[in-house]
Order: C-alpha cells, then sequence, then structure tokens
C-alpha cells in the first residue's frame, strides 16, 4: 500500500489566498485513508513566480502533481482519488 505524500504551500502569498484554510486537513480525512496519507505543510513550494500568484494556493502531490488554486474541498476529493487507486 503506497503513502499519498501531500505538501501544502505555505508561503505568505499561498497561506493569505487559501492555506490556512487547508491547515486542519487532516482531520477530515476519512478514517480509512488516514495511514494512507502524509501531510506536510511547506515554507515555500516557489510556483507562484511561474504563474504571477494566479495559481495560489498550490498544493503538491507525491512530489510532482501539482493543484493550483487548491481548496479543502478540491485537495479532499484529490487524495480520495490517490487513496482509492492504491487499494
Amino acid at each position: 500500500m503506497d503513502t499519498v505524500k501531500v505538501e501544502i504551500c505555505c508561503g505568505t502569498a499561498c497561506y493569505l489566498l487559501g492555506a490556512a484554510k487547508m491547515m486542519d486537513i487532516e482531520s477530515q480525512l476519512p478514517e480509512g485513508c488516514r495511514d494512507r496519507v502524509e501531510i506536510e505543510a511547506r515554507t515555500c513550494l516557489e510556483l507562484c513566480e511561474r504563474d504571477n500568484l494566479g495559481g495560489a494556493p498550490y498544493v503538491r502531490f507525491n512530489g510532482t502533481e501539482i493543484m493550483s488554486q487548491a481548496t479543502p474541498e478540491k485537495v479532499l476529493a484529490r487524495i480520495r482519488e490517490l487513496t482509492e487507486g492504491n487499494v
């Protein structure tokens, strides 16, 4: 069973544009997948430069997949998809 790694950008722009709302996302995970998800707040994912803040806040899944304009709902939905695929 693979672990899903979720990195939430908490740089100033991302934090102010919505990452703060994702800080308790771990408590919102379905109990059955909590042991398969690793959530980490990151100082900065350095993605704002590329999109000129237009996509903040950013979340990175498994080191490669980037979600822009992330919301708690979108992140939880993607985590469900990733963990269901790893059953």
